[in-house]
């Protein structure tokens, strides 16, 4: 039986006091140490429930626990303290622009492993920008030096620097030209691979990275989730959106 790394629980999500609903009794399950791709059209839900699972969003009802963890029972101090368990890659990566490559991987550790020296966080910091696969030779520059895919790089191993049990990627091709979509994916999936037990979960709407690198494919729609499975589970649905969705973003061979 699979252990399970994140439970929504018939989760309701609205920002307007009732009146619309962007969750609309939400239910899932995301394996711990599996890739899991959500996926689904503009607006079905994709960001506000990787907000929920970090916590920055409370559902109006309904539950979200992480490794067992009930996020609505816990005060701010311990939220703050839960998301060091946690690693985001953004979408633009997101990186402070007057800090160099290495400060930017240190800044968690700075921030959240007050017991390791100044030595030590150097040290974490260039392992992870090695698991990355950035250069050394970048370690110095500030990001505006950069290219596209050398930020995601470094984004990576700034969300790696605590050593997350859980890494959530938001969008991470949004907007990248066809090789560094596939420089990117084959990035997601080497990382999956290298830190044994840790759970992915990627937010896109790409369906065919989705197809290449995931264990586990959601679909949602209108606030809720329409199919869950692996690829096969996709081609063989008889649901309609799906097959729409598969359509246009996927031909199989």
């Amino acid at each position: 039986m699979l252990e399970i790394a994140v439970d929504i629980n018939n989760v309701y999500k609205s920002f307007d006091g009732g009146q619309e609903f962007v969750l609309k009794g939400m239910n899932l399950k995301i394996p711990k140490g599996q890739l899991t791709v959500i996926i689904g059209f503009s607006g079905t839900g994709k960001s506000v429930l990787l907000k929920h699972i970090l916590g920055l969003h409370t559902p109006t009802s309904g539950t979200v626990s992480v490794f067992g963890q009930d996020l609505n029972t816990m005060t701010m101090e311990q939220k703050i303290k839960f998301r060091t368990n946690l690693g985001v890659m953004f979408q633009h990566a997101a990186l402070f622009d007057d800090i160099t490559v290495l400060e930017n991987v240190c800044f968690p550790l700075v921030e959240h492993r007050r017991d390791l020296s100044a030595d030590e966080i150097i040290d974490i910091a260039r392992a992870r920008l090695k698991i990355s696969g950035l250069d050394e030779k970048h370690y110095h520059k500030l990001p505006e030096a950069l290219s596209g895919g050398m930020r995601k790089r470094v984004g990576l191993a700034r969300a790696l620097a605590l050593n997350p049990d859980i890494l959530l990627y938001d969008e991470p091709t949004t907007g990248l030209d066809p090789i560094l979509t596939e420089m990117v994916d084959n990035l997601i999936l080497d990382t999956h691979r290298h830190q044994k037990g840790t759970t992915s979960v990627v937010v896109s709407h790409d369906l065919l990275a989705a197809f290449r690198i995931a264990d586990h494919v959601v679909m949602l729609d209108k606030g809720k989730v329409l199919l869950e499975g692996t690829q096969e589970d996709f081609f063989n649905t008889d649901i309609e959106l799906v097959s729409r969705f598969i359509s246009k973003g996927f031909r199989k061979d």
